[in-house]
């Protein structure tokens, strides 16, 4: 996917107000996107014209959104286009799901660097 899609969401976003936009860097952890990006809409009509405004723009430059999810409740809008998937949030569910940390932590290797013998067989 090319950066066009990027530019596009982004000034979709930014045409409504998003607030505190984030791009998170998933390739490292995931195979279904490369990129996410997390907004804030402060209401749940905000988030829902966020959502919408960045499908209608994608759709106009010839990006068709592979779904849409959350509209109805306008708490949580993902809008999936495959490489890119942006999360329209309001702030309360933003905080509680804190994406932002749960997407940047890096995995651990402590477990493996200290390699634990544990014997589970039933008949101990």
């Amino acid at each position: 996917m090319s950066n066009d899609i990027y530019k596009i969401v982004i000034a979709a976003l930014e045409d409504i107000k998003g607030q505190d936009l984030v791009t998170i860097d998933v390739r490292e952890f995931s195979d279904i996107t490369d990129t996410m990006i997390v907004v804030s809409g402060a209401s749940n009509r905000q988030v829902k014209a966020l959502a919408q405004n960045t499908v209608e723009e994608g759709k106009k430059a010839g990006f068709q959104p592979i779904g849409v999810e959350g509209m109805d409740e306008g708490e949580w809008v993902l809008v999936d286009f495959g490489d890119l998937i942006v999360h329209v949030m309001q702030p309360t569910t933003r905080a509680f799901y804190d994406l932002e940390k749960l997407w940047s932590m890096r995995p651990s290797t402590v477990a493996a660097e200290n390699e634990v013998d544990v014997d589970f067989d039933e008949n101990d």
